[in-house]
């Protein structure tokens, strides 16, 4: 069984930053980063393999956020750039044996922590 633990969201002025983490109790593979808002289906948002060689983003926050890995902390980020408030949501990590961009993919799941942009 793996346990997920996201950190990092907060509050953010729109144009601002911020880096969500998510540290994995023990090794992972392929994780993901989905996020969701009230009343809307889980929305996927970035993915990264094992190694890192391989990503995939929405098209909505292509070129503005990057998702990486250090597999020595079993940890992964999402780097968040330009930052708009239609990105407020509760960011989710999910874990897996094979990258996808659907929720079917990913077996493990964490909490979640909250993203604000205001405007």
């Amino acid at each position: 069984q793996v346990q997920l633990v996201e950190s990092g969201g907060g509050l953010v002025q729109a144009g601002g930053s911020l880096r969500l983490s998510c540290a994995a109790s023990g090794r992972t593979f392929s994780m993901g980063w989905f996020r969701q808002t009230p009343g809307k289906e889980r929305e996927f948002v970035a993915a990264i393999n094992w190694s890192g060689g391989t990503t995939y983003y929405a098209d909505s926050v292509k070129g503005r956020f990057t998702i990486s890995r250090d597999n020595a902390k079993n940890t992964v980020y999402l780097q968040m750039n330009s930052l708009k408030p239609e990105d407020t949501a509760v960011y989710v990590c999910a874990a897996g044996w094979v990258i996808g961009t659907t929720k079917g993919s990913y077996p493990y799941w964490g909490q979640g922590t909250q993203v604000t942009v205001s405007s």
